[in-house]
């Protein structure tokens, strides 16, 4: 407990002191046409979620997850450039193939078997090693992709990050469940400050390794038998499905889906006049909603397992659907 206090406090007040106009580290995010803040604002809070939740996990980074620790590292360095001066989409892309190459060399986070209620499927080594780099290269690009509303990337690794770590308890894996706390105490910490209106944002330097912390952990806990892989995409398909849904949608319609853009699901509810408090506080439900569900699920028979999977599909149908009838309400 108090290691995990200590990263909430660490985190908290570098948080605090990178918001400040004198920082040093005073990089600020300029709005444009495709941004929902209209104020320039400091986006150095993933700086101070990567260092509190390093200091405090070092131990364990080294002992452990020197591969993991390194592979963080990397996304950090090429994170925070692109927050300082735009790097180019394939330069970015290289470092994540790097940085995923040298997770999956450690052996802990690899999947070998692809794992659903009832149904087990051992994969061949060519896509234990494809599936597993497009999942973790694809999970820090849509973190990315979603963190673009005050208290929402933020709130996303709380619940899941939390929900992991109660995962880890209830199967009695003490490393896994204190890693995972650790880093939910450092968002934390920053939310603290970007809890709508933010005073501050995480960047890609947060996003990226938050992407990137939430694919590793998925695919460790699936690893250990902690739980199967799906019910990590449960727990974070609040990101997921917007995300790929969107991507797809944009493909389909011939969009350089490398730009930035405006038109994921969460965004389009803050532009008919949701605004960023309601939409994220609803997100919120959502997500706490995904964590009980992902909780639940492992002691669910088979057969409960399919209907909540099913049902779960039949509720982001829905609710895509309702956020288009908004928006032709509203444009009425």
């Amino acid at each position: 407990m108090i290691l995990i206090s200590l990263t909430f406090l660490i985190s908290a007040l570098l948080t605090l002191h990178f918001s400040r106009p004198n920082s040093l580290l005073h990089i600020l995010d300029q709005p444009n046409e495709r941004s929902l803040h209209t104020q320039p604002t400091p986006t150095t809070g993933g700086v101070a979620i990567v260092i509190a939740l390093s200091l405090t996990a070092w131990h364990m980074a080294m002992q452990d997850f020197f591969y993991l620790f390194i592979s963080l590292l990397l996304i950090f360095i090429i994170s925070f450039i692109d927050d300082c001066r735009h790097v180019s989409i394939l330069y970015r892309l290289m470092v994540h193939f790097l940085a995923t190459c040298l997770l999956l060399w450690q052996g802990e986070f690899w999947l070998a078997d692809i794992i659903l209620p009832g149904l087990t499927w051992t994969l061949p080594p060519f896509l234990q090693i494809s599936l597993s780099c497009l999942f973790v290269i694809w999970m820090i690009n849509l973190y990315n992709f979603m963190d673009g509303m005050d208290g929402f990337a933020a709130g996303m690794a709380i619940f899941g990050f939390g929900t992991l770590a109660i995962l880890g308890a209830m199967a009695e894996h003490q490393l896994f469940m204190t890693l995972n706390l650790i880093i939910a105490s450092a968002v934390a910490g920053f939310l603290l400050f970007n809890f709508p209106p933010a005073r501050i944002f995480m960047g890609d330097t947060g996003a990226s390794s938050l992407g990137f912390l939430a694919a590793a952990l998925s695919l460790w806990g699936n690893r250990e038998g902690i739980f199967p892989l799906w019910i990590a995409l449960l727990l974070f398909s609040p990101f997921i499905i917007d995300a790929t849904v969107t991507l797809l949608r944009r493909l389909l319609r011939g969009e350089k889906i490398w730009l930035a853009h405006k038109s994921h699901y969460y965004q389009r509810l803050v532009q008919i006049g949701w605004g960023h408090k309601r939409t994220v506080l609803w997100e919120y439900v959502l997500m706490a909603a995904c964590s009980i569900s992902a909780l639940l699920a492992p002691s669910l028979s088979i057969e409960a397992q399919w209907t909540l999977l099913v049902g779960w599909s039949l509720v982001y149908i829905i609710l895509m659907y309702l956020v288009g009838q908004l928006e032709r309400v509203t444009n009425l």
